[in-house]
């Protein structure tokens, strides 16, 4: 019969739609009142908490000052763009224009610094006097100048690899 069998679907779908239905209720939120236990207070007294924490760091964060870098460095040749190179600023990379200087000289003279005067790299723990020939050869080339934290930081290693 075709009015049986249209029954039998209408029920079906039926059915289905309140499988569906009773399936997301239950996963709706619950309206009414909620009671309060122990544990959802101490919950709610930590939300509370970080909530003002996060508020009071948001604050701190942008009220800093902002950071005031250098821009205009006034001895960036220095730093191994020139003939002469800032011995308390220049990374290690910086001799590498310099035959005999990298890695072994070079990296006893960025690892020792700062230095007063050019004449103060003589008194470098541990050179040899292979090593102080190498840097007298050099010596023209070399200025002292004030160490800059900005570039005293990546004396040794800059991040730059081959």
């Amino acid at each position: 019969h075709p009015g049986t069998r249209n029954k039998i679907y209408l029920n079906m779908k039926l059915t289905i739609l309140a499988v569906l239905a009773s399936t997301a209720a239950a996963f709706a939120p619950q309206a009414g009142v909620q009671t309060s236990t122990a544990l959802n207070a101490e919950t709610s007294g930590r939300r509370e908490f970080f909530s003002k924490a996060a508020l009071a760091t948001a604050a701190v964060v942008g009220a800093a000052a902002p950071a005031n870098a250098i821009r205009d460095y006034e001895n960036v040749g220095l730093l191994g763009g020139s003939s002469i190179i800032d011995i308390n600023n220049a990374n290690v990379r910086a001799y590498l224009k310099l035959p005999g200087m990298y890695p072994t000289v070079a990296g006893k003279v960025v690892t020792n610094g700062p230095y007063a005067s050019v004449a103060d790299l003589y008194k470098i723990p541990g050179l040899t006097s292979t090593e102080a020939a190498v840097l007298k050869k050099y010596d023209s080339k070399f200025v002292a100048k004030e160490p800059s934290p900005d570039y005293v930081i990546d004396r040794f290693n800059n991040g730059l690899y081959r």
